[in-house]
């Protein structure tokens, strides 16, 4: 049998100015080089107590169930469905975009009955329309998306958990591309459980899902009868081993919270409200810069997301094309739209390290570069040079 030798990986270098992964931070590999140690040692406890209290300030809450769960975002996702929806439960979906349709997916496989008030993709829910549905449906539980990934839509979400209460139902929203970039006020806003990611607006490396559950959803929690369906996302199991008794549960990742720790370290240290308008002036930076090039946002100005972008492609241009000249020529990665919006929008995330003013206008002179070799013609002008 021959043997065959497999040398160091050196993965090529990447500006990821996609929807996530997104640009990591130095200190943050810094930290995951460091020394592992066991899930249950002090030094990991005293590790994830940090990063519980700084999840509560990124999250805006005061919640005591607050943790990063082992799993990507869509774990957070699941772990929301199946803690809080059993066979039989009533779920209001407000639906504009494909991670609406994800959470509608996960509901159905726990036996939940799901209503869906049904936007085009893109489409703010309108707030008092989505008062109505709730008070006409009547659901338990309502799920919505703070920040639409796939449309680089943002949906504010005050009277939808004031309506949601007002019914009996707890609000659970996702918050995967706004945490960390843009403000989420679990608290403020009403919502019972938030749910996000570690690689978009925190600006770690994927693996950890933060979600935090609020006294009035602990207490629904605690009174429920039924085991959840999922072992490993058991709210109740994993509280008792992030917090005391700290009784074994699964393994967690040391690595990846040391990285966790210090990309919201980074978020502590420059300001939570401070890296929101860095965000929010890089996009609009962005915007300015795509209208001179004479494109058009796909989302209306005032519900964009600042740290996910989704310009329209221009009529006649191939955009894969142009996502394939960036990577190759200047190893920039952004994505394409999909389902609906497939070929129609570019999705553009200005996250972390990338969201500066000097990131933004490099990236707009090679995107428009991109645009022109990809046939696109401005009126009135040369493109970029």
């Amino acid at each position: 049998m021959s043997h065959t030798s497999f040398p160091p990986i050196h993965p090529p270098a990447r500006l990821l100015f996609g929807p996530g992964p997104t640009q990591v931070d130095p200190r943050v590999y810094e930290a995951m080089r460091q020394t592992v140690v066991g899930h249950l040692d002090a030094y990991f406890l005293q590790v994830n107590d940090q990063v519980q209290q700084m999840l509560r300030q990124v999250f805006g809450t005061q919640n005591p169930m607050t943790f990063a769960l082992s799993g990507t975002g869509s774990s957070g996702m699941e772990a929301a469905v199946t803690n809080f929806v059993e066979p039989g439960t009533k779920v209001a979906v407000l639906a504009n975009g494909y991670f609406c349709d994800r959470q509608t997916d996960m509901v159905r496989r726990h036996g939940g009955q799901v209503v869906r008030l049904e936007k085009a993709w893109g489409d703010i829910v309108d707030t008092d329309e989505a008062a109505d549905f709730i008070r006409r449906e009547q659901p338990q539980v309502v799920m919505y998306v703070q920040a639409e990934t796939s449309t680089g839509a943002y949906q504010q979400g005050r009277v939808i958990c004031d309506a949601a209460h007002a019914a009996g139902a707890l609000v659970i929203a996702d918050a995967v591309t706004s945490l960390g970039a843009m403000p989420v006020k679990v608290d403020e806003t009403g919502i019972d459980i938030a749910y996000s990611c570690t690689q978009k607006g925190l600006s770690a490396v994927p693996g950890l899902a933060p979600i935090t559950i609020s006294p009035r959803a602990a207490e629904w929690l605690k009174k429920r009868t039924s085991p959840s369906v999922s072992w490993y996302l058991d709210l109740k199991l994993i509280e008792k081993y992030y917090d005391a008794p700290h009784s074994y549960h699964h393994t967690a990742s040391a690595t990846l919270f040391y990285g966790l720790h210090q990309a919201l370290a980074l978020i502590m240290e420059e300001g939570l409200e401070n890296r929101w308008e860095r965000h929010r002036q890089a996009h609009l930076a962005f915007v300015k810069g795509i209208k001179e090039l004479g494109l058009e946002m796909h989302v209306p100005e005032g519900h964009r997301i600042f740290n996910l972008n989704t310009p329209k492609v221009p009529a006649g241009v191939d955009d894969a094309k142009v996502r394939t000249t960036l990577l190759r020529e200047h190893g920039i990665e952004i994505a394409g739209g999909f389902g609906p919006l497939a070929g129609k929008v570019f999705r553009i995330g200005l996250m972390g390290p990338l969201a500066t003013e000097a990131e933004v206008q490099a990236f707009l002179r090679h995107f428009g570069n991109a645009l022109e070799g990809a046939g696109y013609k401005r009126a009135g002008a040369a493109c970029c040079k």
